[in-house]
């Protein structure tokens, strides 16, 4: 018997991606966020977590695809990674799937949309492929570093609800 991993299914742009259970925290629909100086192009701003603050991603930006107007299905995924909280902004939340460790192929170089490094592998669900995300390398060691300066050069940041 193969051991077997749980993703959080999510749309974006039309394909389907799974990221690891084991790392999402919470699912919220979208709200705005405080837009933080010199932040990357990707980086939304921050919001208010319960107290803690929390750097939100766009993840059409981050895989250099077009952004989209925000709607009812818009959710921003909290996500933690080495200790750290984000949110990363999806178009939509599907399901929950189960991903056996020998149908977990890996990713083809073949010019996709999305840069392959943000991937660590392909699975195939009926007729539809899921492309398995990375949560490690969403959100870079060099992007936490500038976020915490920018964080700290902005002095006290209210987020907006």
């Amino acid at each position: 018997m193969s051991d077997q991993a749980q993703y959080l299914t999510v749309n974006l742009a039309h394909e389907e991606y799974g990221i690891d259970i084991l790392a999402v925290r919470e699912i919220r629909g979208w709200t705005p966020v405080t837009r933080i100086p010199q932040s990357p192009h990707y980086v939304l701003g921050v919001l208010n977590l319960r107290g803690a603050i929390v750097p939100v991603i766009d993840l059409r930006l981050r895989f250099g695809l077009h952004r989209e107007a925000y709607d009812a299905t818009t959710v921003t995924v909290i996500i933690t990674v080495a200790g750290r909280q984000f949110g990363v902004v999806v178009d939509a939340v599907s399901d929950v799937l189960d991903v056996a460790d020998d149908a977990l192929r890996p990713v083809p170089d073949m010019g996709t949309t999305v840069d392959t490094e943000y991937l660590k592998g392909l699975t195939s669900v009926g007729d539809r492929m899921v492309l398995l995300l990375d949560a490690d390398k969403l959100l870079q060691p060099q992007d936490a570093q500038m976020l915490d300066a920018a964080l700290t050069a902005a002095g006290d940041v209210k987020a907006v609800a």
